[in-house]
């Protein structure tokens, strides 16, 4: 157990954010009250570590920019809530891949040097249970890159946590790539790089392995970057989905957030997102190559990870699956026990998914 609690946090994670990128997210957005003091601090944290940027940007450049990769990334997809991180665990047995850790997605300028000092802290003061479902939480622990990325440039969908006003405008700029600048597409591109090659270099991978649901609406571009990046695409019953990541999202926002929203405009946004995001998905999937993309409903996957990760490994040409199956088996294996969040869909949950995720339950063929 962590000395902090979750939603107790003095500051948010914008501590780790170099200061170029903390002025470009704040700049003109007016921060609430209720919340100036952790602003202050945030900023006043950020300010300080940002010192020790550039000694990083020095052993980037001298040891890791000019490094090709060696293979293409492997992406896991979907939505918020549909198990892509169990997904991401199970394949981050396989030693082969490299992946964001969790340090890495707060402090991602502070890793090419005094990460030991910076890591003891984190782990120290950090809780050792995400608030929402119970998964651990540990430093070194595979996580998403969203809010590593949201670290080192402002072009991110995660500014939403901060600002969670403009949800929806982040929504169509970074997360659908919809409205997005070709200079502010070129510096995501170059930085999602940076990211990668410092991941492989901190874990001793040689293939990159995201998730990170933000990448669903942002097929076309990955297309672009990686022409033979391997695709795992999760689909998950609705219902849940929808009352997995209202409460994911309300608990994690609240230490956070520097501005005031309602549940009911969060709610909106969350109803709005699904949609844009899974229509994004449908309408660029086709672009992936044939025999670079695998789609899996979780609830198939949680009842035979073990022997769909191998279908995966095999459907996907990836290597290493004798080496790594030892490993995996190890860890579904104590993962049985688990305990979920249960949830009861009333009669509220069913009509607004019915109304505005049809198009998914249609698809994949859901039902109560």
């Amino acid at each position: 157990m962590g000395l902090l609690e979750f939603n107790k946090l003095p500051i948010n994670t914008l501590v780790g954010a170099d200061w170029k990128t903390f002025k470009a997210i704040t700049a003109g957005r007016e921060i609430d009250k209720p919340w100036r003091g952790k602003y202050r601090l945030t900023k006043a944290v950020c300010r300080l570590l940002s010192t020790l940027t550039p000694i990083q940007e020095r052993c980037y450049r001298k040891v890791l920019a000019d490094r090709p990769l060696e293979h293409p990334p492997v992406f896991i997809l979907g939505h918020w809530r549909s198990g892509t991180t169990f997904m991401h665990n199970v394949l981050s047995c396989d030693k082969h891949f490299g992946y964001n850790t969790t340090y890495q997605t707060v402090f991602p300028h502070l890793m090419m040097f005094g990460q030991p000092f910076f890591k003891k802290t984190m782990s120290w003061l950090m809780p050792d249970k995400r608030p929402t479902d119970n998964m651990e939480l540990a430093v070194d622990l595979p996580q998403e890159e969203e809010f590593a990325l949201a670290n080192m440039m402002p072009y991110t969908y995660y500014n939403f946590w901060f600002l969670p006003r403009y949800q929806m405008e982040y929504c169509d700029r970074f997360l659908l790539f919809d409205d997005i600048t070709p200079e502010e597409l070129k510096v995501w591109e170059e930085t999602f790089v940076k990211l990668i090659k410092i991941s492989l270099w901190n874990t001793g991978g040689t293939q990159f392995l995201s998730k990170n649901p933000p990448h669903t609406g942002r097929v076309a571009e990955l297309v672009k970057m990686f022409p033979d990046a391997k695709f795992i695409y999760l689909m998950r019953n609705p219902f849940t989905v929808f009352e997995s990541t209202r409460s994911f999202f309300h608990n994690t926002i609240q230490p956070l957030k520097l501005e005031a929203i309602s549940d009911e405009e969060l709610e909106r946004n969350i109803l709005t997102v699904y949609e844009k995001l899974y229509r994004k998905y449908k309408a660029t999937r086709g672009l992936i190559p044939a025999g670079n993309l695998v789609e899996v409903k979780f609830e198939d996957y949680e009842q035979d990870a073990l022997g769909m990760t191998e279908r995966i490994y095999r459907d996907l040409g990836l290597p290493g699956w004798e080496e790594a199956q030892p490993a995996i088996a190890q860890y579904v294996g104590a993962k049985k026990g688990y305990k979920k969040n249960r949830y009861q869909y009333d009669d509220r949950t069913v009509r607004l998914v019915r109304e505005h995720w049809h198009e998914a339950l249609d698809d994949w063929g859901y039902k109560l």
